[in-house]
């Protein structure tokens, strides 16, 4: 059994206070079982967040910081015949003008339907058109863009952007410069389209730009290989809701981690990957002597001290 478990952890002073706060005893004991592997991330400025770094190292793939060919991947799932064209994931987005700077609302809040959605992918096409871009609908919050040019760009993961300063994750990437200029253009171009003013009239914040992410060529991928991703903790810990946070993190304790343990001391073989903003962590079982299982439990870090390493 492999379980991958995004967001275990948080730089938010008031999330790491909910956690220091926030009995695990599962966890707790199915680590003191367990032993550290592998370990990834740099920091918390990486354009790929350490949970996609890990499934991407589950699955081979290769490839720079912000450069794993998500949109590719998400692409075919959607029924798009990918080809070995350069893809990029364009999430339609709502950006949000502050005093100091503009950040991303999350693109659920904007509760597109797939009608909406392709309306503003066809309003947009255009201005991809005349760059030589070519757009395919996935979902309502999944568009996509295949050029040469999006083969190894690098772009911040969205799970990195939402709720944040934009400007920060734009890179400094000549290619950046011709994305920057198109998000404008959209901006401009939806500022004061019909379809904004309809939902403006609902109450329901605008369309008004897009966000580019996962870009590259296609890498082969089994998700028979991969770990189970349990992404609960995502949502509450995007939104900054740590009571919602640490709510899910007590189900996932009494749910899949509890069900591990069980598999675990039953002499099966478990994998756990606990992910964070700076590191990704692996755990896994390993043959140990009699003494070294009577000790480990002594030996192990209290559970949220590895939290918030991570």
């Amino acid at each position: 059994m492999q379980l991958l478990i995004p967001f275990a952890s948080t730089l938010s002073e008031a999330g790491t206070h909910a956690l220091r706060d926030l009995p695990l005893p599962q966890l707790g004991q199915l680590l003191a079982v367990l032993a550290p592997g592998e370990r990834l991330g740099d920091d918390e400025y990486s354009l790929s967040p350490p949970h996609e770094r890990a499934l991407a190292t589950a699955w081979g793939w290769r490839a720079d910081d912000g450069a794993l060919p998500w949109a590719a991947l998400h692409a075919q799932g959607d029924g798009i015949a990918t080809g070995e064209h350069a893809w990029g994931e364009l999430t339609p987005v709502h950006w949000h003008v502050g005093r100091d700077h503009i950040s991303l609302a999350d693109p659920q809040a904007l509760k597109l339907d797939d009608v909406q959605s392709r309306e503003f992918l066809e309003a947009i096409r255009p201005l991809f058109a005349s760059e030589s871009w070519q757009l395919a609908f996935g979902a309502a919050t999944r568009w996509y863009a295949a050029h040469d040019t999006l083969a190894g760009l690098p772009c911040a993961s969205l799970d990195r952007v939402i709720g944040r300063n934009v400007d920060l994750w734009l890179p400094p990437h000549p290619q950046a410069r011709l994305i920057r200029r198109l998000q404008n253009e959209v901006q401009m171009l939806l500022y004061d389209h019909p379809l904004n003013d309809a939902r403006e009239a609902r109450g329901e914040l605008p369309v008004n730009s897009f966000w580019l992410s996962g870009c590259g060529r296609p890498q082969p991928a089994s998700w028979s290989d991969a770990p189970q991703v349990d992404d609960s903790l995502r949502a509450p810990a995007l939104a900054e809701d740590w009571a919602g946070w640490a709510d899910a993190w007590r189900a996932l304790d009494a749910g899949p981690v509890s069900g591990m343990l069980a598999k675990a001391r039953r002499g099966e073989a478990v994998h756990l990957v606990l992910c964070g903003e700076r590191h990704a962590q692996r755990f896994q079982s390993a043959r140990q002597s009699t003494w070294q299982r009577l000790t480990r439990h002594w030996r192990s870090a209290p559970v949220h001290d590895v939290l918030e390493a991570l």
